[in-house]
């Protein structure tokens, strides 16, 4: 019988004996590294991982006007949106960059709710006084699954048979020997099976410490704020704070009243903001744009959709070059600024741009999101390149190291954007998945 936690906890998580590293992000702690990280960059290939870094505040809005509220704010066509549902919104300033985006569920007509999200360009809408909504906020647990093990292992949690839980739909349901309900979403971000589970942030040790003892025999791996980015590279799924940062920080005073921490470093001169930020169409995105709409930025996106000038790639790079910069330490020189594992620069490094040139020196693009999959046996980075480079195979120099620096030439192949090979998500036949809960 499964009890609750009573032992330490940190934050949102149980405080394990093994885990002696944390993250801190807007005032949480958050495991670094539980597991190895070589380990649990395999697992949502082989078993499966339980994640809390995104658990943190949970945003409400509620009134008359939400959904006119979410038309305007965002790009997504939020009319069809269905009851018990969630959707990943792009919300975007009024050049058409990036400002935020986010999974949001749509609990009824009026009540939308978002997390692991950037309130800046919600708040300013809001504070228009346009539209007839309240926010809310509450912290709650966010605890990630994924790979062919997560169905079972949160069946086995939960004693319910969620194998017909639909590609991105959420229902509650109640952990029985714990008598907690929690909600179960069919979303992730490693570009295969994943879930996520959702609850009130005290019984997040609870809720996590029975999954983990539940799933810990079959293999299940607890993975860190270390390791997390890895996914969304291979898997497909630029982030912001990760991969770019968001344009609401054009704004000196959004820097200001943001707890967390930008950084502007990489080959990209520190001042280069334009660089640090994306539009939909350079990662990828512009397909989830529906101009039947009025929203923040649409000209903009419009402008730029009839005329694109970069798109995302996949870059493999070049294991010499790599193994040169590790070896510049070993030399009577200024060493190269160093790769770290399993992603090169740590933490939130949206910040982080490398500029990408042809062969012969060119500007072509920018490299961000640096991993190395121990699945893959690769690192690859996310790049967003002018279209007539963006072909597999191209050849083409990565310039990695911090302005001002020394600066290391790695080759690189332009590959497919994702390079995962999994099944997605939505594409995922539970069928195969064994059945958890007592029949």
């Amino acid at each position: 019988m499964t009890k609750r936690y009573t032992g330490p906890t940190v934050d949102f998580e149980p405080e394990y004996k093994d885990v002696q590293t944390y993250f801190q992000n807007i005032g949480n702690l958050y495991t670094w590294e539980a597991d190895p990280w070589y380990e649990t960059c395999r697992s949502w290939a082989e078993t499966c991982y339980i994640h809390a870094g995104i658990s943190g505040t949970e945003i409400t809005f509620q009134g008359n006007d939400a959904e006119e509220f979410f038309s305007k704010l965002c790009m997504n066509d939020v009319k069809k949106w269905k009851v018990g549902r969630n959707k990943h919104l792009v919300m975007l300033d009024e050049e058409g960059l990036i400002a935020a985006h986010c999974l949001s569920m749509k609990d009824d007509e009026n009540t939308y709710r978002i997390t692991a999200a950037l309130p800046f360009a919600a708040m300013k809408l809001l504070d228009s006084g346009e539209f007839d909504v309240a926010m809310t906020m509450r912290d709650i647990f966010v605890f990630q699954f994924s790979g062919p093990l997560s169905l079972t292992i949160i069946e086995k949690l939960t004693n319910t048979n969620l194998h017909d839980l639909e590609f991105l739909q959420f229902r509650n349901v109640t952990i029985p020997d714990l008598n907690i309900t929690v909600e179960i979403n069919r979303i992730g971000m490693s570009g295969t099976l994943a879930y996520e589970i959702r609850g009130a942030k005290e019984d997040g040790p609870s809720v996590y410490n029975a999954a983990y003892e539940i799933g810990k025999p079959m293999g299940l791996k607890r993975l860190g704020w270390r390791s997390y980015p890895v996914n969304h590279a291979f898997g497909g799924y630029p982030q912001v704070t990760v991969s770019f940062e968001s344009a609401s920080y054009k704004d000196p005073e959004t820097i200001r009243m943001s707890p967390a921490n930008i950084v502007f470093t990489g080959s990209v001169e520190p001042e280069n903001l334009r660089a640090r930020f994306r539009t939909p169409v350079e990662v990828g995105w512009q397909w989830m744009a529906k101009m039947n709409h009025d929203f923040i930025g649409r000209e903009a996106l419009e402008m730029e959709m009839k005329n694109p000038k970069r798109t995302i790639v996949s870059l493999i790079w070049n294991p010499e070059d790599i193994l040169d910069v590790h070896a510049s330490l070993y030399r009577d020189e200024e060493p190269y600024e160093q790769i770290e594992y399993p992603c090169a620069v740590p933490g939130m490094c949206g910040g982080h741009q490398d500029y990408v040139t042809d062969m012969e020196g060119k500007v072509i693009g920018l490299s961000s999101s640096t991993v190395y999959g121990s699945h893959y046996h690769k690192m690859i980075s996310e790049c967003t390149i002018d279209l007539e480079y963006a072909k597999e195979g191209q050849e083409v120099l990565v310039q990695w190291g911090n302005y001002g620096h020394r600066i290391k030439q790695i080759r690189a192949i332009v590959a497919k954007f994702p390079l995962n090979d999994l099944t997605e998500n939505k594409d995922y036949d539970v069928a195969e998945c064994p059945y958890g809960f007592e029949q």
